[in-house]
């Protein structure tokens, strides 16, 4: 069982990570004779689930993935299915009871090679950006979380959040800046299907498309939303604004989106993410920080 799994699920899910990450090598049997899978390969994971390379009874390669089921997994099948592989993984078989996914296998000769291993960032942004795209083209169908739930639920929770010692000074104006602007767009939240994680480690090389996105953890809501994971991943001289914004543009116009809306919501995605630093008992995340900063200017 690998050890960072492990350590990530009962960190963020307590008593029920414990009893997942205890339940796996069951779970892991109990779909291999079910779905008559044989393992042809050394096992992947992630901070939230185990990614087994199997062979299905007719030759056909996949990956079993085995997951906590939880509101932000329940959706994956939903959201894959909507997609039915355009720009993204292909479901092959899912059971409800237990969120486990039987998804068709992205491997290249000499393994698999995720986005991230290009050099060019730009470049790998440009591809990132075309796949969400096509992504956020789908409507969202029923029964996913909605942006404008989760939005309501984070104003709720910010006048408490600002009382907290680590939201002090700089930081509590920033919090209370991003609240301002999800509130002037919460009205709208928007009923596209968002893959809510998309940067570079979740797009893996393949052979039907050059590059396919994988782990979604969708919902309903508006494209903005889904801006952040793109804007600081693989900053690796540290935070650079010109490149923040160049990316918050080449997003936009990919996708069509207005910049002012776009960066509201983008900043609700910042304080999505500070306010759980809050509830962690974390420092306030920096990156985030910053570009919630940069694009609250960028929106005058």
């Amino acid at each position: 069982m690998p050890a960072e799994l492990a350590r990530t699920q009962t960190r963020y899910n307590g008593a029920a990570g414990r009893a997942f990450i205890d339940g796996l090598p069951l779970l892991a049997n109990d779909f291999l004779d079910r779905w008559e899978l044989r393992l042809n390969g050394p096992s992947m994971y992630g901070m939230a689930s185990l990614v087994l390379p199997v062979e299905r009874a007719d030759g056909t390669r996949a990956a079993l993935k085995l997951q906590l089921l939880d509101e932000e997994s329940a959706g994956e099948p939903v959201g894959l299915r909507a997609w039915g592989g355009d720009g993204v993984v292909r479901l092959l078989d899912h059971d409800a009871d237990t969120g486990t996914l039987l998804l068709e296998r992205l491997e290249l000769p000499g393994g698999s090679r995720h986005l991230s291993s290009l050099d060019d960032t730009r470049e790998a942004t440009r591809i990132l950006a075309g796949l969400l795209a096509r992504l956020v083209a789908v409507e969202a169908p029923a029964g996913l979380r909605r942006l404008a739930d989760i939005a309501a639920g984070m104003l709720d929770a910010v006048p408490e959040a600002v009382r907290s010692p680590r939201v002090a000074g700089p930081a509590r104006q920033t919090l209370l800046g991003c609240a301002s602007a999800v509130r002037d767009v919460l009205a709208e939240p928007g009923d596209r299907l968002l893959h809510w994680d998309l940067h570079f480690d979740n797009v893996l090389a393949a052979e039907r498309e050059p590059w396919l996105a994988i782990d979604p953890k969708p919902l309903a809501g508006d494209p903005g939303f889904d801006l952040m994971p793109a804007l600081f991943n693989e900053l690796t001289d540290g935070f650079d604004a010109a490149e923040v914004l160049y990316r918050f543009d080449l997003l936009t116009d990919t996708l069509a989106l207005d910049r002012h809306r776009a960066a509201a919501w983008t900043l609700g995605r910042a304080l999505q993410n500070l306010l759980w630093n809050v509830e962690d008992g974390d420092p306030l995340d920096a990156d985030q920080l910053a570009i919630a900063e940069l694009l609250r200017d960028a929106r005058l």
